[in-house]
């Protein structure tokens, strides 16, 4: 019921008092192809890069970074995190990883060869979902608001309130850099919600309700949480927390 509730109020952001040309557009992906995927992985951070994917799991105790094989779901490599730490989003940047914690205000860089830990970093605040424009971090922490910071330094450089016509959109979690849009999954819905990486606005929003596996519709946990983009093949790949699926789609035309 609360997912409802939390779906309905997002779309009512939509709302009719919104010029129809200015409404942003809504979507449902179209599956191109299905592929495993662990369901004892709570999914918190999923990107590829160099044709590999990698994903970043929470759950205090069971914290991961790992290597996985698309083809399969066989995890290839996996380093677990240090301490009681919840893991959360991740992203490369050059040759590094970065991955996020929930409530322990830090992050751990590892090598991207070898998945061994490199170095930490803190930041106030919890740590939702990351990814990057190639360029900067860009950060959620589970409010409507964004945070861009440099990978070298790790300072803040720029906040970014999300809205849809206007109104904040609360609950951004793991993110995804998608062809000049930051793509944002929203807890405890079945959206995903397309940002203007200047302005904040929703420009879009994609509804994978569709996608949730039937047996886990009713599970709290089960939500959607999982968007890699390959930026070589232009392939897009979805999950969830505990998913038994991965999914590659696509969009339906827009015009």
């Amino acid at each position: 019921m609360l997912r409802i509730i939390l779906a309905a109020s997002l779309l009512a952001g939509l709302g009719s008092a919104a010029p129809a040309q200015n409404r942003p557009s809504i979507l449902r992906p179209e599956v191109v192809a299905q592929y495993p995927h662990d369901t004892a992985a709570y999914t918190q951070g999923l990107f590829i890069s160099d044709n590999q994917l990698f994903e970043s799991t929470g759950q205090v105790g069971e914290s991961n970074l790992r290597r996985v094989e698309l083809e399969t779901g066989a995890v290839l490599d996996q380093r677990d995190l240090p301490g009681r730490v919840f893991g959360e989003g991740s992203t490369r940047i050059g040759n590094e990883i970065f991955v996020l914690t929930w409530r322990a205000q830090q992050g751990f860089i590892y090598d991207a060869n070898t998945l061994e830990q490199t170095d930490r970093f803190t930041y106030p605040g919890e740590g939702w979902g990351l990814t990057t424009d190639g360029q900067q971090l860009i950060m959620s922490d589970g409010t409507a608001q964004l945070r861009f910071m440099d990978p070298q330094t790790l300072e803040l450089t720029r906040e970014l309130d999300v809205t849809l016509n206007g109104r904040p959109v609360r609950r951004l979690n793991e993110l995804e850099w998608v062809e000049g849009e930051i793509w944002a999954n929203v807890w405890l819905t079945n959206h995903i919600v397309r940002i203007n990486p200047e302005g904040g606005s929703v420009t879009g929003i994609i509804d994978v309700r569709d996608l949730v596996p039937q047996t886990l519709r009713n599970d709290r946990d089960a939500v959607p949480n999982g968007i890699a983009y390959n930026p070589e093949t232009g392939q897009i790949f979805l999950t969830g927390k505990l998913w038994p699926v991965l999914y590659e789609v696509r969009l339906p035309d827009e015009s």
